[in-house]
């Protein structure tokens, strides 16, 4: 089973998705089984590093603490763009030294950092551990750094090392 369906939820997750954009019918349910099927098939010729969740229980707290950092960010933008628009702001790169080594908290790190407004993650030096990440607002640099270093970074340690 587990060679026919390497990672059943994310075809699970695939077929549920194909339905939620199209409709439900008997050909589209059929249609995008073998398409999850092909996809899993795809993503298992990548190899990727299984996620080992070591403790489930800290997930919310992350959530919570992402939902939070989101609104805040997308007020702090607003408030930029409406107020000063470019003239009283600058934007800037970061470089954060990083303890996290696994890949998944790695991965998961940067769909944070992405997913907040007014950061991007640029690169990462696997080599020294340090992020580069841009910065909207340059008066956050410090901000940025407190907040991977003394918050997400040790949340996603705790769940995946």
């Amino acid at each position: 089973m587990t060679r026919l369906v390497p990672y059943p939820f994310l075809s699970l997750s695939l077929i549920v998705l194909w339905l939620m954009l199209t409709r439900f019918s008997l050909g589209y349910l059929l249609l995008g089984t073998a398409l999850s099927l092909v996809a899993g098939q795809a993503y298992s010729a990548l190899h990727p590093a299984k996620p080992r969740v070591r403790r489930w229980r800290v997930l919310p707290r992350l959530v919570a603490t992402l939902f939070w950092d989101i609104m805040r960010s997308n007020i702090a933008i607003a408030r930029l763009l409406l107020t000063e628009g470019r003239n009283g702001r600058r934007s800037a790169l970061a470089r954060i030294p990083l303890s996290i080594r696994d890949e998944n908290a790695l991965a998961l790190l940067a769909i944070i950092l992405t997913a907040t407004p007014g950061t991007a993650w640029l690169e990462y030096e696997t080599a020294t551990g340090v992020l580069t990440l841009h910065v909207f607002d340059a008066s956050e640099v410090d901000h940025y750094h407190d907040v991977i270093g003394k918050t997400y970074e040790p949340m996603l340690m705790e769940i995946f090392e």
